[in-house]
């Protein structure tokens, strides 16, 4: 193949004064990125320092700032491009266009983008808490833009989409402060039923984590086919649920057993 020599010289010399006259954009439009991936970095750190200081929630704290830092950066890209000399008005309906595509292709996703929106701004539940919902019960650990970042108590990670969980049912174990753990007893129909009720009672009042306000409570629920019901009824913190939901089974079983009181073996728990 033969090149000729004043024909690539031709090109070349072409080649260096586009740089020439080029080169001031592309310097201007580099500079103009460097400077704003600073600006928008240093922006972003004193938005959060600011919200923190007014005592935002740490999820709305985060939540807004990455919005802004998108918001910040999409803003410099169209900055960039028309700093290369690229007309941006085109370019913008091409993005307006692909973000319409986008946003029909991932309506689930922006769907729970809205759920997301909605937990922040709602507050059904906090970072901390301890939520049912969408048949997880777990602590929650992290809500993010799209889902809800949770831990087991047998130490699961679950992510829970924002949407489903904002049009679901949840219960919220944390916000009272306070919960009631809701236990049967069953003893036979032989047994002292007053006798019975006050050892119950005496066991609730006698363990240090049921709280005395509200006042646990023992009371005849049922009279079954075969058994006398007893309603135990203990309230506790949040902290100390779990621990008195099983010392109340333990230590009311083992007085009943004491006194002489025959427990029905079919005990039931909620």
């Amino acid at each position: 193949m033969y090149i000729n020599p004043e024909q690539l010289s031709s090109y070349a010399a072409k080649f260096i004064n586009l740089l020439i006259d080029y080169s001031p954009k592309l310097i201007s439009a580099f500079l103009v990125l460097f400077v704003g991936l600073y600006a928008i970095k240093f922006i972003n750190r004193i938005i959060r320092k600011i919200m923190e200081k007014r005592n935002l929630d740490p999820t709305l704290t985060k939540f807004l700032a990455d919005i802004l830092l998108w918001a910040l950066r999409i803003l410099l890209f169209v900055t960039f491009i028309s700093n290369l000399g690229i007309e941006t008005s085109s370019f913008v309906a091409i993005l307006g266009a692909m973000g319409l595509a986008v946003g029909l292709s991932l309506q689930g996703s922006l769907s729970n983008f809205a759920g997301g929106m909605l937990i922040i701004v709602f507050k059904p539940f906090k970072v901390g808490d301890t939520i049912e919902a969408q048949g997880v019960i777990a602590t929650v650990l992290e809500i993010q833009i799209f889902v809800t970042k949770m831990l087991t108590g047998n130490n699961q990670t679950v992510f829970v989409p924002n949407g489903a969980l904002s049009n679901g049912t949840i219960i919220n174990y944390s916000m009272q402060g306070e919960r009631r753990a809701d236990l049967t007893f069953s003893v036979s129909y032989d047994s002292d039923i007053k006798k019975a009720k006050d050892i119950l009672l005496e066991v609730l009042n006698k363990n240090p984590k049921v709280l005395q306000k509200p006042a646990p409570e023992v009371f005849v629920k049922n009279l079954s086919a075969s058994s006398v019901d007893f309603a135990v009824r203990p309230w506790a913190k949040n902290a100390n649920y779990g621990a008195v939901f099983s010392e109340t089974l333990e230590d009311c079983k083992t007085a009943l057993d004491q006194a002489g009181i025959s427990v029905q073996p079919f005990t039931l728990q909620k």
